[in-house]
């Protein structure tokens, strides 16, 4: 008990841990998350209600949004990537369904699209921030990793007006890459490529492991790609990613603002 404010807590209050029951279940739990076992065969194994394997697998994704992000240095590339939104799961839909895939009934990059900012530099440094409907704004960009950039940093982009325009506020050098003018690759070092083969990877990995997910939790499938890929080298990859998430007093918080988060992004649909 707090002797100022009278409150209890305990080692867990705060963290994606705290009010969990069957905790002599969380290892093995985790076992199967790390393998990325679909939530049926988790149900399975553990003999646990779907709807709490759905619950315990969101709120530990929510514990990782803010672990090992680092500041980004020397050469930075950043660009949007996007999917098409979604509601998976939702069994109140005011509007049509559609089958698993398919495309937008719009040309081009559209609001019923969601971008997610996927920024690395060259050390590995990785940020993947679902930022709006449709086209971002310099703002999105601002909130995705304006903070992080350190001074001397020389950003690499495509050509779109967003980036030009948080760069110029950040003064902060720019490489421009055109692809419709053929340019991949300046002076042999400034390039996207890194950040376009994360995207290739991202979207493999949504679809071919989760057959796609609800826009309202991708933030969180985000987080969880993130730090695959930044513990991958690991030599125990799973123990450092669950150390890292159960320091995380904001989790449960996280977790319980998630639909909030999900109207948010909504309502940047034009």
């Amino acid at each position: 008990m707090c002797k100022e404010c009278t409150r209890t807590f305990t080692e867990y209050t705060g963290t994606w841990l705290a009010g969990l029951h069957k905790k002599e279940l969380v290892n093995d739990y985790l076992d199967l998350m790390h393998q990325q076992k679909s939530l049926d065969k988790i149900k399975s194994a553990l003999n646990i209600n779907k709807k709490t394997a759905f619950n315990w697998r969101h709120k530990i994704l929510s514990s990782f949004q803010e672990v090992e992000k680092q500041d980004f240095n020397g050469i930075i590339e950043s660009d949007e990537t996007f999917f098409l939104q979604s509601d998976k799961g939702n069994r109140h839909l005011k509007h049509k369904g559609r089958k698993r895939g398919g495309t937008s009934s719009k040309r081009g990059v559209s609001d019923d699209q969601v971008a997610v900012i996927v920024t690395t530099d060259r050390k590995g440094t990785l940020d993947l921030s679902v930022a709006a409907m449709g086209r971002i704004e310099k703002k999105d960009i601002q909130n995705a990793i304006g903070s992080r950039i350190s001074k001397g940093s020389i950003l690499c982009t495509d050509g779109y007006v967003s980036y030009k325009g948080f760069a110029k506020d950040g003064n902060l050098t720019q490489i421009v890459l055109r692809a419709d003018l053929k340019q991949h690759v300046k002076q042999g070092i400034y390039h996207i490529q890194n950040v376009n083969s994360l995207h290739n990877r991202i979207k493999k990995w949504i679809d071919s492991t989760f057959w796609g997910v609800s826009t309202k939790y991708l933030q969180n499938y985000m987080n969880w790609f993130r730090l695959e890929q930044t513990f991958r080298k690991s030599i125990c990859a799973e123990q450092d990613m669950i150390d890292r998430s159960i320091e995380d007093r904001l989790a449960l918080s996280r977790y319980r603002k998630i639909n909030d988060r999900y109207q948010m992004l909504i309502a940047t649909q034009n």
